[in-house]
């Protein structure tokens, strides 16, 4: 087996890595930093393909079979693969949904959930919040996770960082017990503690390759030490020692490696790919999607308080701005009417954006997880997009009714009253500002880069709104502020008041607020556009993220 970096430096960090894994056997995997662990996973789970080689599984090619074979995969990252907000059996009952075929009645998924449950001891935790377990339970619920639906072979990337040495023999001890129970059971770790539990042992040597394949009681006789440190300070002494050739000069290697890959009676003809099992419809899906969406906001109820007291908040600050003339006045008379609504377009944006700039990166770890499973990245994207969007309509609204408390509105709109175009108008500035979070939180790496760019996006949108500055007539500014929300929800909110015509001119009134219908729903239209355009780019990125193929 031999992989590439996926730089375009061309560095191997696999090279000619090649083994058998025997049935119902837990097998560690160990080395020093950089000698590409996590690049064997990727390769034997199919989710970072070997550039070259080939991984079979049951005398099929994974790659080539992967839509198949994936479902008997099961794989548990460092990370949390869970929402920790929710009780361990609930957390349980929606990953059910979403992996087993759309034909399963609630009652089987019931069953193999408190199966599971049983199965690793946490049916007296089933009714316990994750984040409220220990470390080792944790691992244990994502384990669960994967084991739903009866994985052959369960692969972990290190279960027990971080965990005490008590913690780490039970949660070894517990992989050998799964192993042996039915299931192949690979751990990629750091630690060395407890890897008498394995019944083999794999060593890898800075540059991928293989220096150790066997028992793990006959590695130090093997490397003529005495404890694994000793094994990795001597890969770090002698870094031009090739440790790979004289593995495959030993008789261990004939014995492990070369003598069970002949002995292995090969099929005498591929078997037939099959069918993999009918996926839950896409509406089955988006449905779970948002119902546990809805259980996760509603189980933090410090973020459910915040969510209610952001438009209030945001909406007294607006009312709080003095304006005596309201939102009329005779021409030129009320300049207090453009902060006024300016503010309360700003509040719309941030709170939006808000919602969302953290919604998608703060799930990265599962997401991929469930994309790898099968979940559809339009759908995933479709289940935050009509919750937050729900949410945040609803913010605008409030934001509207309180900013508007006391204040003289003119008789009429651009085609209806004032008032319900005010709250389509924030409502759908605050839904394409929510779409423009979600792009960013698409596009981060980490959750900790969203405040500095919640700050940076909430300003811009601040100064491109076309009240703060005047934008027509000047090249650059005003092209960079088509792209902004604010923009046009600012402008069909002037075109409702008749913005232009109440403040005191500054040269040509500006053409977004003039007050017709037509100018209305055309700023309404291009806000929608980048609401669209937003939601594509972040479905993009998205399906990106998806395993890759060879």
């Amino acid at each position: 087996m031999k992989s590439s970096a996926p730089s375009s430096s061309g560095k191997v960090i696999l090279d000619e890595v090649g083994f058998p894994i025997p049935e119902r056997s837990l097998v560690g995997v160990i080395g020093p930093s950089g000698a590409g662990k996590s690049t064997l996973l990727g390769a034997v789970t199919g989710t970072r393909p070997a550039t070259e080689g080939t991984v079979r599984y049951d005398g099929r090619d994974l790659y080539a079979d992967y839509d198949e074979l994936r479902h008997r995969i099961g794989l548990v990252p460092q990370e949390d693969i869970l929402h920790t907000q929710l009780a361990t059996r609930q957390a349980l009952l929606f990953a059910a949904e979403l992996r087993f075929p759309g034909d399963t009645r609630k009652s089987e998924r019931e069953a193999r959930v408190d199966e599971v449950l049983d199965e690793l001891g946490l049916t007296p935790h089933a009714r316990t919040r994750i984040d409220r377990l220990s470390g080792g339970q944790r691992k244990r619920v994502s384990v669960a996770l994967e084991l739903l639906t009866k994985p052959s072979l369960l692969f972990l990337d290190e279960p027990t960082s971080g965990l005490d040495p008590g913690l780490d023999k039970t949660v070894m001890e517990m992989l050998g017990e799964l192993a042996h129970d039915g299931r192949t059971v690979i751990v990629v770790t750091h630690s060395v503690a407890n890897l008498d539990t394995c019944d083999r042992l794999l060593v890898l040597v800075p540059g991928g390759r293989l220096a150790y394949y066997g028992p793990p009681d006959e590695g130090f006789a093997h490397f003529g030490k005495k404890t694994w440190a000793e094994v990795f300070q001597a890969f770090d002494r002698e870094p031009g020692r090739d440790w790979a050739a004289e593995f495959r000069d030993s008789p261990r290697h004939a014995r492990y490696v070369a003598g069970v890959s002949n002995g292995t009676p090969r099929p005498a003809a591929a078997k037939a790919p099959e069918p993999p099992p009918p996926r839950q419809s896409r509406l089955a899906q988006l449905r779970t999607l948002c119902r546990r969406y809805l259980a996760v906001i509603a189980s933090d109820r410090s973020y459910l308080v915040l969510l209610g007291v952001m438009p209030l908040i945001l909406g007294g600050l607006t009312a709080a701005i003095p304006a005596a003339k309201g939102f009329t006045g005779a021409p030129g008379t009320n300049p207090d009417a453009a902060s006024k609504l300016m503010v309360m377009a700003f509040a719309a944006c941030f709170a939006g954006t808000g919602n969302a700039v953290r919604e998608l990166v703060k799930e990265r770890t599962i997401y991929s997880r469930e994309r790898a499973a099968g979940l559809s990245a339009g759908v995933y994207l479709m289940s935050k997009l009509l919750v937050l969007g729900v949410i945040t309509a609803m913010q605008a609204v409030v934001l509207v009714l309180i900013g508007t408390v006391g204040v003289k509105l003119p008789p009429h709109g651009t085609f209806t009253a004032v008032l319900p175009e005010l709250m389509l108008a924030m409502a759908l500035l605050g839904v394409a500002s929510m779409a423009l979070g979600l792009l960013v939180s698409a596009l981060v790496g980490t959750s900790e880069k969203t405040l500095p760019l919640l700050i940076v996006l909430s300003m811009a949108q601040l100064v491109l709104s076309g009240a703060l500055v005047r934008l027509n007539g000047k090249p650059g500014l005003e092209q960079l502020a088509w792209l902004s929300p604010s923009r046009w929800g600012m402008g069909a909110a002037g075109a409702t008041i008749d913005l232009g015509r109440i403040t005191p001119p500054a040269g040509d009134p500006d053409p977004l607020w003039k007050p017709t219908a037509a100018t209305w729903g055309f700023d309404m239209v291009i806000a929608a556009v980048l609401l669209a355009v937003f939601v594509a780019a972040a479905w993009y990125r998205l399906y990106r993220l998806r395993p890759r193929r060879r």
